[in-house]
């Protein structure tokens, strides 16, 4: 249960943390939380990819569970991303643009996964796409930061989501860069990234999403062995 919360938590992470990256322009009006998912928008069409160092907890859920573990993280618009966990397990999740890898060494498995159609999309998997509209997707309302020194957004789906509740954007006030993001999953569980060492619009190579079956391990794909 807490990895499916953390792949979804991965999809989910992706509008907010491309969507706060990018320059600051100067002037608009971010009084409002509907204006700051505003400027969310803004600065999501501008950016290409973006990497980063990150911290993930989770904490509740119906196992009362509580874990932190760290991992790099590079996205690249549309439809690839590598997450990769390196303490105290490593973990991978890597998109191609085509199919989702889902890989934990010490499974000795990897699952494969089709990225769903658009019009079959959850709103994580439409970002995920290049597709998505904060201000068409999200409701916008002021929340409590989790992160000391930022300013907070809750983005609640404006349809249901199966895998989370909501989501909480933690960033920069000066500047809208990401430091964390807090999803609620349906288990009444909160996984939260923070982030640190941002860089964005580098020019990240496609190579770098595409994912090696390593040899030895079973290959899962729409619940059968391969």
């Amino acid at each position: 249960m807490v990895r499916t919360a953390i792949l979804a938590l991965l999809l989910s992470a992706l509008p907010a943390a491309l969507a706060a990256q990018g320059a600051v322009r100067p002037g608009g009006d971010r009084t409002t939380p509907e204006a700051l998912a505003r400027a969310l928008q803004q600065r999501y069409q501008g950016i290409r990819d973006f990497s980063a160092d990150f911290v993930h907890t989770y904490r509740g859920g119906v196992l009362r569970t509580q874990t932190t573990e760290r991992g790099t993280v590079a996205i690249k618009k549309p439809g690839l991303m590598r997450w990769v966990y390196t303490s105290p397990e490593r973990k991978e999740f890597v998109s191609d643009g085509r199919q989702v890898y889902s890989y934990i060494p010490a499974d000795r498995q990897v699952i494969v996964a089709p990225l769903p159609a658009q019009d079959e999309a959850t709103t994580p998997a439409l970002f995920l796409a290049g597709k998505g509209d904060i201000v068409r997707d999200f409701t916008a309302t002021a929340a409590e930061t989790p992160v000391p020194g930022t300013t907070a957004l809750k983005l609640t789906p404006r349809r249901e989501e199966p895998e989370y509740e909501y989501l909480i954007v933690a960033l920069e006030p000066a500047t809208l860069r990401i430091r964390g993001l807090t999803t609620r999953d349906r288990q009444g569980g909160d996984s939260t990234l923070t982030f640190s060492n941002l860089k964005e619009n580098r020019g990240i190579s496609d190579n770098e999403f595409a994912f090696r079956i390593p040899r030895g391990v079973d290959v899962i794909t729409d619940g059968s062995r391969k």
